[in-house]
């Protein structure tokens, strides 16, 4: 008798596997300056922060919308942890697939923010 896999919980989010991370999405999703910015401090943390972390100039679903398309290009991780979705940059698996490139991206964005008085 074969017993059947368990049924997801409700509470699993979709992520690509790091094969299917491609760079034209990963490109897409920091293209836009509140995910670059949500990117940004994750990589300054070094942690998985939770979304109600992040202090953003946006309404509530629109944040939502920002996390998951970060989160199907492959960018970040999302889990529960209790109630709170947290949230982690893959940046090993994009470091694997795209050698350089988060660094490269991450080092542009704070330049260009020093030479636009933000920060």
């Amino acid at each position: 008798m074969t017993t059947a896999a368990p049924a997801p919980s409700s509470r699993d989010l979709p992520h690509p596997a790091c094969g299917e991370i491609r760079l034209e999405g990963v490109l897409h999703a920091l293209s836009d300056p509140v995910r670059l910015r949500i990117v940004r401090e994750l990589a300054a943390e070094g942690v998985a922060l939770s979304c109600s972390h992040f202090d953003l100039p946006v309404t509530k679903s629109t944040t939502t919308h920002h996390f998951r398309v970060l989160r199907e290009s492959g960018v970040i991780r999302q889990v529960y942890e209790g109630t709170a979705k947290m949230n982690g940059l893959r940046r090993d698996d994009l470091e694997e697939l795209f050698p350089g490139l988060l660094d490269c991206l991450l080092a542009a964005a704070a330049h260009q923010a020093v030479r636009h008085g933000e920060g």
